[in-house]
């Protein structure tokens, strides 16, 4: 992050020169939770512009890698308290109820994307495919079918259309 610091500067620390476009203002010690445990990186501050970094997104405070595994358990039908539990045992001391939420409703928004985008090419060959997954109702678990539609696009490319649960 201090190269970071120096390109968007446009300096070195404590060099002087005309193409600088801001001034260093110390750091902010920041927290990134990792799939490893939870880091304390020292963020850099500058005066004009705000710093931005590679590392990790903007308000970011978790590393992609361990969203996709509270997603995972969320999927797999595991309860929020329990992914409390997982994430304890890959290091990270505690993720809140609501961030999990937040995380399942951002993924719900995702395949509700997904299932409505319009379907924009001639699709000459249709697939329908079932998978069978275990499904909790109410208290028992049950199989239950997932219809997955694919088809091959004029120009030879296979693409996913659509899933659907049979009733």
């Amino acid at each position: 992050m201090k190269e970071e610091a120096d390109q968007q500067t446009g300096a070195g620390r404590y060099r002087r020169t005309s193409s600088r476009k801001a001034y260093r203002n110390g750091h902010r010690k920041r927290t990134l939770k990792t799939r490893h445990g939870e880091l304390i990186l020292n963020k850099p501050q500058l005066r004009d512009i705000p710093f931005q970094t590679k590392v990790f997104e903007r308000y970011s405070r978790t590393k992609k890698a361990l969203e996709n595994s509270i997603l995972e358990s969320c999927i797999q039908g595991v309860s929020t308290r329990k992914i409390q539990e997982i994430v304890a045992h890959l290091g990270v001391a505690k993720i809140s109820a609501s961030y999990v939420s937040k995380l399942a409703a951002e993924l719900d928004q995702t395949v509700y994307l997904f299932f409505s985008k319009p379907i924009d090419s001639h699709i000459p060959y249709l697939f329908v495919d079932a998978s069978y997954f275990k499904v909790r109702e109410e208290v028992r678990y049950t199989n239950k079918a997932f219809l997955v539609i694919a088809g091959i696009r004029s120009d030879g490319f296979r693409e996913i259309l659509g899933g659907e649960l049979p009733l």
